[in-house]
């Protein structure tokens, strides 16, 4: 067992407490903040089945509050649109330029925060063939980019749902797209000894951070969530583009 040392330990755990508190805050966001600083603390390998793993009790626990208010069927459509499109995905990331679908990430992901924030309302009882097509694109950049999370918040945020309520059906829809996405690790052998050691260091404080990040959102204003929401939505075009990579990566 081979914990980190050094910088590379006090990034993981910079990494684990603000990806935390992202989580237990808005549901979104805890891959966004983790990845970057973990792949450099632990290596890109290593960093993405850790973190389905220290989520796994926050999710659980999440999911008490989130099951009541979720709409259940919603989640279901989303969750067949990420199974169509993550085959998608993958086939792009085996045969397309990496370069040039980076550049499309950030891209859409930036194109769906503006439509958002436009204050476009969609339907606030959602069709299913819509909701699959937003789980579709979902799919795609999951399996370009483990990054699910962008355009179901959008479409979310564009239905002026009320937080609790649209926290609730983002959390329900992270644990199932969580669920497959261990599966497939599962089966390509990602998960191994080698994570105990990372695994000490950041699952308590990704607890800890989860924590805060529930407390925060009981004393939040609707106002601020969005904005919050938005934000993360942002930051995750920000840290997939290039440019960044000689600070991130």
């Amino acid at each position: 067992m081979t914990l980190p040392e050094g910088i590379p330990l006090a990034a993981l755990v910079v990494a684990s407490l603000a990806s935390g508190i992202a989580r237990g805050f808005s549901g979104f966001g805890a891959a966004l903040v983790f990845m970057p600083m973990a792949a450099f603390a632990v290596g890109p390998r290593l960093a993405a089945p850790l973190l389905l793993v220290i989520d796994f009790l926050p999710m659980i626990l999440l999911l008490r509050g989130a099951w009541p208010l979720a709409d259940k069927a919603e989640v279901g459509w989303l969750s067949l649109g990420v199974l169509l499109g993550l085959p998608i995905g993958i086939a792009a990331l085996a045969l397309a330029d990496p370069l040039a679908l980076r550049w499309l990430v950030a891209g859409v992901i930036l194109a769906l925060l503006v439509l958002a924030a436009s204050g476009l309302r969609f339907p606030a009882t959602p069709h299913r063939g819509a909701a699959v097509g937003v789980g579709s694109v979902a799919g795609v950049l999951a399996g370009v980019a483990l990054v699910p999370g962008p355009p179901v918040m959008a479409w979310l945020l564009g239905r002026h749902l009320p937080p609790a309520q649209l926290r609730a059906v983002f959390n329900l829809f992270l644990a199932a797209s969580g669920f497959l996405t261990a599966a497939g690790f599962a089966i390509a052998g990602l998960f191994s000894a080698a994570l105990l050691g990372p695994l000490l260091v950041a699952a308590p404080t990704y607890a800890a951070g989860t924590w805060i990040g529930t407390r925060l959102f009981t004393v939040m204003s609707p106002v601020v969530f969005r904005r919050a929401c938005y934000a993360m939505i942002a930051a995750s075009a920000l840290l997939s583009l290039p440019l960044l990579d000689p600070y991130l990566r």
